[in-house]
């Protein structure tokens, strides 16, 4: 990896220059960003999230899910992605940070997401829905849940079966272990 400028900026632009979404460059700059979870890259991830650019629009949502400390901040911000973004990556990383973050305040944006008509979002509600759920668990959530078991895509319904499994303690939802 070449070497990056170590400021909040520059950690943006390297991430931004990596074409891969799931890229080394990306990821590591996310990772730096966690680990700094300071008040300068809630800044710049929010910015990021109220750019006209998808790229930008991904890269912010992907720190601000890292940023636990601005949850109060930034669960906001991703719930408005959640009600007014139209881009099925985005409300996929959406979700996968409500999952990250673990709060349940994000459970009503992941119902409405459950129900989407793309796999791949239904796929990160399914994720983040065994997260926000809270203690003991939401009955409408859990619901949802289940109702992802059950998903015509093989994927979300397996993740949703161990998301069942997980908070419900109802291994038989997995079904025969080989």
């Amino acid at each position: 990896m070449p070497p990056i400028d170590e400021t909040v900026r520059g950690l943006i632009e390297a991430a931004l220059d990596d074409d891969d979404p799931d890229g080394a460059v990306r990821w590591h700059v996310i990772s730096v960003l966690r680990q700094r979870d300071d008040l300068e890259s809630f800044i710049e991830a929010r910015r990021l999230c109220a750019a006209d650019d998808v790229t930008q629009r991904l890269l912010g949502v992907d720190i601000m899910g890292m940023l636990k400390t601005f949850a109060d901040r930034t669960l906001p911000v991703l719930r408005y992605l959640a009600a007014s973004e139209d881009h099925v990556m985005v409300l996929y990383s959406v979700l996968i940070a409500f999952g990250h973050l673990a709060d349940p305040r994000s459970l009503p944006s992941v119902l409405d997401l459950a129900v989407h008509d793309d796999p791949r979002v239904r796929y990160g509600a399914a994720y983040a829905l065994q997260h926000v759920l809270g203690d003991p668990p939401d009955r409408a959530g859990l619901n949802a849940l289940r109702a992802l078991a059950a998903d015509s895509d093989p994927d979300v319904a397996g993740w949703a079966a161990l998301g069942v499994a997980l908070t419900t303690g109802d291994s038989d939802r997995l079904g025969p272990v080989v």
